[in-house]
C-alpha cells in the first residue's frame, strides 16, 4: 500500500482540507506537505512548482503519490512524476490546462498513475452521470448548474481564475460540436434544490465540459452558474454584455472575483437527457466548494491506495464504480443528493 503522501499546495485552503479530510479517514497514511515556504515539521517540504531543484525532496522522502492543488501552469511536477515513476493527482487545472496537459502525458511512457480531475465538483460529475447512465440506454444531453455562494469560504485560486479567463472565450458542445461562448451571458432560469429556487445562470467554464464530451462522449454538453446574491450575477451579467472586464486589468479583476466568506453551501445539479427520459441528480455541500473538492480528491486517493490500477493515464471517475462513488459522497457526514427522474 502506498503510504508517502505528499500535497503540493497543502498550506492553502483546499490543501489543508485534503490533509485534514485524508488524515482523519487514513491514519496509517504519512502526508507530507509542500509549499514555497517549507515548515518546521519534517513533513513540510520546501517545494516551488516553479524550481526544479526544490523536487529532488520528492525522491528523497519516497513519495508514492502526488496531489496538485497549486497551479503548476507549465507541468514540471507533472512531467517529474512522469519521470520518476510517480503516481500523480492534479485538481487544479482550467480547462485549457488540463487539455494541455493531459496532450503531454497521454504522448509519454507512463509507468505510473497518472489522474486529472476537475476542481471545481471535485471531478465527480462524470461519476454520477455514469450513475445515472446505467438505467438510461444512451445520454444525448448533459446540463449542469451551479450554484455559488460569496460567503462560501474560498480559495484564491478559483479567483484568479475567474480574474485570468472571464474575457476569453471558451467552449461547449452541440451536437459534438464546439460552441464558442464566454463566461455570465445567455441566462436561462433554472429552479435548484435544497431551497434555493429559481434563479439566473449564466455561462460558466469548468473542465466536466471537456471531460463529458471529449472523454465520455457526450453530444450535446454545457453548464451554467449564479451566485447566491442575484445582484451579483445580474451584475457580472451586465459587466460582460458591456465588455467592461476587457479593459480592466488582471489586477481589477482579481479584486472583484477575491471576495470569501466564512462559508456556506455550494450546490450542483446534474440534467441528464435522452430522447425519452430525463434524470435529474442534486448534490449539496453543506460546507461549501473547497470541502466538496477535498473530499472528492480523498475519495480519489483511496481508491488508488487500495486498487490495482494498471500504469496509465486516468481522469478522476476512472478510477470508480459509481455506484461506490455515489455511496461514499451519502455516507459523508455534510453531503446530501437527490435523485429524480
Amino acid at each position: 500500500m502506498q503510504s508517502n503522501i505528499l500535497i503540493i499546495g497543502g498550506n492553502g485552503l483546499v490543501g489543508r482540507t485534503i490533509a485534514r479530510i485524508l488524515g482523519s479517514r487514513n491514519p496509517e497514511v504519512n502526508i507530507f506537505i509542500g509549499g514555497r515556504k517549507g515548515g518546521k515539521s519534517q513533513n513540510d517540504l520546501l517545494i516551488d512548482v516553479t524550481k526544479i531543484s526544490t523536487f529532488k525532496t520528492i525522491v528523497e522522502k519516497n513519495i508514492n503519490l502526488i496531489v496538485l492543488s497549486v497551479n503548476d501552469k507549465e507541468d514540471q511536477v507533472l512531467r517529474f512524476a512522469i519521470e520518476n515513476n510517480i503516481d500523480y493527482l492534479d485538481i487544479t487545472k482550467p480547462t485549457p490546462d488540463l487539455r494541455k496537459a493531459y496532450q503531454l502525458a497521454i504522448q509519454k511512457k507512463v509507468n505510473s498513475r497518472i489522474v486529472f480531475s476537475s476542481g471545481w465538483m471535485g471531478g465527480i460529475v462524470a461519476g454520477l452521470v455514469g450513475f445515472a447512465s446505467k438505467k438510461m440506454n444512451t445520454i444525448d444531453e448533459v446540463k449542469l448548474f451551479v450554484y455559488y455562494s460569496v460567503k462560501d469560504l474560498a480559495g484564491e485560486s478559483s479567483a484568479h481564475f475567474m480574474a485570468e479567463n472571464v474575457a476569453k472565450p471558451f467552449v461547449n458542445y452541440k451536437d459534438n460540436q464546439p460552441v464558442s461562448i464566454k463566461h455570465f451571458l445567455d441566462s436561462e432560469y433554472f429552479d435548484f434544490s435544497f431551497g434555493i429556487g429559481k434563479r439566473q445562470t449564466y455561462n460558466f467554464d469548468v473542465p466536466d465540459l471537456y471531460i463529458l464530451n471529449s472523454i465520455e462522449k457526450i453530444p450535446t454538453v454545457n453548464v451554467k452558474m449564479t451566485y447566491n446574491s442575484k445582484f451579483i450575477t445580474w451584475l457580472l451579467g451586465a459587466f460582460q454584455s458591456i465588455r467592461f472586464f476587457n479593459i480592466l486589468s488582471l489586477k481589477e479583476r482579481k479584486m472583484i472575483f477575491g471576495s470569501s466568506g466564512n462559508g456556506d453551501q455550494s450546490v450542483f445539479e446534474i440534467i441528464i437527457k435522452n430522447k425519452s427520459e430525463t434524470k435529474k441528480i442534486s448534490l449539496q455541500s453543506l460546507k461549501g466548494q473547497a470541502e466538496l473538492t477535498a473530499l472528492s480528491t480523498v475519495l480519489h486517493i483511496e481508491e488508488l491506495l487500495k486498487n490495482q490500477f494498471e500504469n496509465k493515464v486516468y481522469f478522476s471517475h476512472q478510477l470508480h464504480q459509481p455506484e461506490s462513488l455515489l455511496k461514499s459522497l451519502e455516507d459523508y457526514g455534510t453531503i446530501n443528493i437527490k435523485m429524480d427522474s
